[in-house]
């Protein structure tokens, strides 16, 4: 069963696959945050077993354990990328040695950054759906953050971009 995605145009699995898990454990204010140990090898089946079944929507963050849910998504992905849709998400900053998360960033700098660096984890050229993953972000810097999102939309670095919080 497939569903249109919003306004976007883009046709996803009725059920999608959450990844936050798969990020393993990370720092967010100094305290354990994210999920246990984790198997790479394993979330790596579990996802291609899912696309197996008819999943194509895969839903995930930079920060999920700072990078390492992208990365594996992308190993995952790799030889069934047409096969699939992916959401990911930007605006926190983290360093990924130390697993931690250190703040948030919504420049238009940042966002470029952040949206490169995904694209690099995912081994993708694209990414179907780029969120903003901030919940408080000043009304004055809307307009600059949409404004860069369109940008990258009409590079084809991604397909379409929307906000995910719990907050709107």
């Amino acid at each position: 069963m497939q569903r249109t995605l919003g306004r976007s145009g883009i046709d996803v699995s009725a059920m999608g696959f959450g990844c936050w898990a798969i990020g393993g454990p990370f720092l967010l204010d100094g305290k354990p945050d994210g999920w246990g140990n984790i198997d790479d090898q394993e979330s790596i089946q579990a996802i291609q077993h899912a696309i197996d079944l008819g999943v194509t929507f895969f839903d995930t963050a930079d920060v999920y354990g700072t990078g390492h849910s992208e990365r594996i998504l992308g190993q995952a992905i790799k030889n069934r990328r047409q096969d699939v849709v992916v959401a990911t998400k930007f605006g926190y900053t983290y360093d990924e040695q130390q697993r931690a998360v250190s703040g948030t960033n919504t420049t238009s700098a940042y966002i470029r950054r952040a949206c490169e660096a995904s694209l690099r984890r995912l081994q993708t050229d694209w990414i179907d759906l780029y969120q903003l993953h901030v919940g408080d972000v000043p009304l004055d810097q809307a307009a600059e953050i949409w404004a860069t999102l369109d940008q990258l939309r009409e590079e084809g670095l991604i397909r379409a971009y929307g906000w995910s919080t719990g907050d709107t």
